[in-house]
């Protein structure tokens, strides 16, 4: 059973997942269907209520498993990546596409012709998954029609610190997951997505699931995760923070001792946990 049921555990009193018959109790139990996200990006709430607030989203390609589809436009589902649960826009999903290469560069674009002065036919997320068919010059060809850059599909390396740098001075958003606005748990899931390593998506559970306890006593590390309760950074060296907050409305890079006597004064309380990652 989920440590985070109300995030990760697809069951509701009247519905859940059909995998979980048996240990839990619910009027009725579905299959679910594998859906591919369609949009550059896509919201997900855990309410269907309108304007319910964006809890994470979802980024083109990735599979979402829908468990119910209602006469309000929502599917219910969960996601195949970090298994969050909750409600995003149907009309924004298509049949499931297989496996594909991930978009490298913060934002791209899928031409209808493999020519930049093309038609531009979608936009593309950072580590937007996009089935390749074959290459055409200087861009990929997709198995669903149009054609990306080649160099925007080019492999990164092992440093997911340096990847989360990427992001400096992008917006903060709260349950973003792109680089059109991001919040803390977001960069560095995708940070570790990037360098071949999943997370959970929030830093209750990142603190939980992630590395092992690193002592406050330590000197820090290039690359380990500093929490506080609601917030995460990254450590860029021993003294300097990498973190997207509202404070600066974007990603930024500041002494860890600054950024955590500005927590502390604006009641956000001490650091509740360092991590460090094996590898």
């Amino acid at each position: 059973m989920s440590a985070f049921p109300d995030r990760l555990l697809p069951a509701r009193p009247d519905l859940a997942a059909d995998f979980l018959r048996g240990r839990v109790n619910a009027d009725a139990f579905a299959a679910g269907q594998r859906c591919r996200v369609t949009a550059p990006v896509l919201d997900l709430t855990m309410t269907p209520e309108p304007g319910a607030t964006r809890a994470t989203q979802l980024l083109h390609g990735e599979t979402f498993v829908v468990y119910e589809e209602r006469k309000d436009g929502l599917a219910w589902g969960q996601a195949a990546l970090d298994g969050y649960v909750g409600y995003v826009d149907a009309r924004h999903l298509g049949p499931a596409a297989g496996t594909g290469r991930r978009v490298t560069a913060l934002w791209s674009h899928v031409y209808d012709r493999p020519l930049v002065q093309g038609l531009l036919l979608i936009e593309l997320p950072y580590l937007a998954e996009v089935p390749i068919s074959g290459t055409s010059g200087a861009f990929a060809k997709l198995r669903s029609g149009g054609f990306v850059p080649a160099p925007h599909i080019a492999p990164v390396g092992k440093d997911f610190v340096a990847e989360a740098e990427r992001f400096i001075g992008v917006p903060y958003l709260w349950g973003g997951r792109s680089a059109r606005g991001i919040d803390c748990s977001g960069l560095l899931q995708l940070a570790l997505l990037a360098t071949g390593r999943k997370s959970p998506r929030d830093t209750d559970m990142q603190l939980a699931m992630l590395g092992r306890e690193a002592d406050g006593r330590t000197v820090p590390s290039r690359g380990d995760l500093v929490f506080w309760k609601g917030h995460v950074g990254i450590m860029r060296d021993a003294d300097t923070l990498l973190h997207a907050n509202a404070y600066h409305m974007a990603v930024a890079s500041e002494p860890l001792a600054t950024a955590a006597s500005r927590i502390a004064a604006a009641g956000g309380g001490p650091i509740t946990g360092r991590r460090r990652l094996e590898g």
